[in-house]
Formats: structure tokens, C-alpha cells, sequence
């Protein structure tokens, strides 16, 4: 495939280097002038785009090394938004031994773009990658269902369409000026269309006073405002992830109660979806996913070290196609290697074994990567 996403494909994060994280952790000190951290970490990306490239994958991040997690660097640098407390996991979620929990989203006053947020970070990668360079960044869906209406400042916000208004034109403004900087691959990484899927989390919903069967609609056009209209060269993807900190997970549940709206309702080109174990149901709700879109199937576990076994991971593929076109689909790891600063618990040698395996699948089940 020579446009993205491609047959062997990968969600982002990767486990940062030990310079990264030490030297991050002295500049978090006040020990290291940020300038210092930037060589440090441009230097590590440099070497880890040239062992990615290496492992056959066409698609390149710079393993998000530049930030702490994957969402709040972003979004923290939105005029009007505040990070707080944690979201309430579900019950029998494996939740972190140290009792984290993923942060809730804030607005206290009027969102704005007021600078570039990720241009930088990806001008740099453009310049050290020969394959095609990918950014993630969070949904914009991750600044309010956390939350919900009562994160939202009532003063800055009487009016909730204002809200999805100006969220989506701060969005639009960083895209179009990624876009400029060359850009031509984005992913949204969304959280909460698979939190929906999760019972706990839907009646967490409408403790907060929202319709779980509405979001979904919600946030359909919330992503629709954002993405619409983009040129034609510029491939989005979406991913949805049920929680990934430290191999830990937050919410389960097959995606059959957004799955219509999901596939039909968000103008995205491909889904990158979480199929790594029974959390994420089965195949069926693939059936709603229209013939001009693509999927890319998340069953390489990037929480365990376990390597899967190429031959089972065939027979899941040949499953999936039983619900869409076998042409249409994609294979990479469920989620990211490194969603926050801490890894997963796996080594880097076996995030790479990971990596090789998904290539090696694509080559196996489609005769290329």
C-alpha cells in the first residue's frame, strides 16, 4: 500500500530511552536547561526512527519521547484548559499498583489556540525519517467526557454549542498549520468512544447528567467539525483505547454500542482498534464499517511481553474478514507502547520483536507490508 494507514501499521508511543527519561526527569528538577533536554531527546529520536524504519514499518512517529503522557501535553497547552483529578476506572479494571487513575480535563475559561503545539515536534521528525512520518494527538473528545458539563465553566460557557465551537476551531488551527509543515498522516487518539462501550463508564455518564446513547452523536460531529473539509491528501485515523498505563487498563467492552455511529457517522479514513484480548468483544460490529474505509486491527498486545504466535494472529485476521473486505484491513500492536513517560512492562527489545512481528504478519496474510 503506498498511502497510509499501511498494512503493517503502529498506534505511536514507544518505550523511551533511558537518556530520555533521566535527563526529562532533570530537567523536571530544574537541573537541565530545556534546550539540553530537546538535543538529548532529538538525538534519541533520531536513533529510534532508524530501528523503527529498520523493522520494516512504513509508518514513523518519534514515539511521543517528548512528552509525559499521551494526551495532557497537548491539551494543557490550550488557552482554558486545566488538569485535575482522576476518572473512576471500572471495578474490575487491573488498576496500577500505585492507584493511578487517567486525570479529568478542566475548562476554566475560553478555549483559543494560542501557539503551536506540535509543529516543532513534527518538523523534526519530517527531517530525520525516509518513510512517512505520523502524528498522534488526543481527541478533542478527551477535554469533555471526563468531565462532562460540570467540568466546563458555566461563565465561560453558558452555551454548550459555543464550547464544541471554539474546541473544534482550536483543533482545526493546529492541523491546518501541521498540514503546512507537511504533515499528510494524523491520528486522534479517543479514549472515551471505547469507554462508552464499557457499562461502568456509561452509568458514570449519566451520573454526570450526560446520554450515553447521545455522545456518541456528540462526538461524531464534534470530530466531523474538526476534520471536515481537509485536504485530500491528509489521511486521519482514529484510535480507541480502553486505558493503557504501566500494561494496565481501565474500561472493557465490545464496540457493538457505538459501532454504527463509529463507523458511519465519523469522516475518518481508518480505525485503529484494540482487539488484543476478550475486553474488546468480537468481530461482529466490524459489519457496520463502509466500503471506503479502512480498519486496522489492534491484536499484537503492547501491555505483555508474551510474543503472539504469527499463525493465530492469521486466523484472527481471516475472522475479522468474515465481517469486511479482507482488503480493507490492517494489523499493528492494540495501543502504544509508552501511552505516559513510565512504559509498559516489556523491554525494548521486546517492543521491537512486537514490531517485526506485525510486519511479518502483513507480508504473511497480504504479501506486503
Amino acid at each position: 500500500m503506498k498511502t497510509p494507514p499501511f498494512r503493517a501499521d503502529h498506534v505511536g508511543s514507544l518505550l523511551r530511552t533511558t537518556a530520555v527519561k533521566d535527563n526529562r526527569q532533570k530537567w523536571k528538577n530544574g537541573q537541565l536547561p530545556a534546550d539540553e533536554l530537546r538535543a538529548i531527546e532529538d538525538a534519541a529520536i533520531a536513533d529510534t526512527v532508524k530501528k523503527l524504519e529498520s523493522t520494516g514499518m512504513r509508518s514513523i512517529t518519534d514515539g511521543e519521547f517528548r512528552r509525559d503522557y499521551f494526551h495532557l501535553d497537548f491539551l494543557k497547552e490550550l488557552e482554558g484548559v486545566s488538569v485535575t483529578g482522576g476518572i473512576e476506572a471500572n471495578p474490575n479494571a487491573k488498576v496500577a499498583e500505585d492507584g493511578f487513575t487517567p486525570p479529568k480535563l478542566s475548562v476554566t475559561g475560553k478555549l483559543n489556540h494560542v501557539h503551536d503545539i506540535q509543529v516543532a515536534d513534527f518538523t523534526f521528525l519530517k527531517s530525520v525519517v525516509s518513510q512517512t512520518p505520523k502524528v498522534s494527538i488526543p481527541s478533542p473528545t478527551m477535554v469533555h467526557f471526563r468531565g462532562g458539563r460540570k467540568s466546563i465553566d458555566i461563565n465561560s460557557y453558558p452555551d454548550m454549542d459555543e464550547f464544541f465551537h471554539d474546541l473544534a476551531a482550536a483543533y482545526r488551527q493546529e492541523i491546518d498549520h501541521l498540514y503546512k509543515a507537511g504533515l499528510r498522516y494524523l491520528q486522534l487518539d479517543d479514549t472515551n468512544l471505547a469507554y462508552l462501550c464499557d457499562p461502568k463508564m456509561r452509568a458514570a455518564a449519566v451520573e454526570r447528567g450526560e446520554d450515553p446513547n447521545e455522545l456518541p452523536k456528540t462526538y461524531a460531529a464534534l470530530i466531523n467539525s474538526v476534520i471536515d473539509g481537509r485536504p485530500d491528501d491528509l489521511t486521519v485515523g482514529i484510535h480507541l483505547c480502553r486505558g493503557n498505563y504501566r500494561s494496565t487498563w481501565f474500561a472493557e467492552g465490545g464496540y457493538e454500542p457505538v459501532a454504527e455511529i463509529l463507523f458511519n457517522a465519523i469522516n475518518v479514513d481508518a480505525y485503529f482498534l484494540e482487539y488484543d484480548d476478550e475486553r474488546s468483544g468480537d468481530f461482529a460490529p466490524l459489519r457496520f464499517v463502509p466500503a471506503n474505509k479502512m480498519v486496522v486491527l489492534g491484536i499484537v498486545s503492547s501491555k505483555k511481553r508474551e510474543l503472539e504466535s504469527m499463525d493465530e494472529l492469521a486466523k484472527r485476521i481471516d475472522e475479522a474478514a468474515r465481517y469486511m473486505p479482507l482488503d480493507n484491513l490492517c494489523v499493528s500492536p492494540q495501543c502504544g507502547f509508552s501511552s505516559t513517560h513510565h512504559g509498559n512492562d516489556l523491554t525494548h527489545d521486546d517492543q521491537w520483536r512486537k514490531m517485526e512481528l506485525v510486519v511479518n504478519t502483513a507480508i504473511n496474510v497480504w504479501g506486503t507490508p
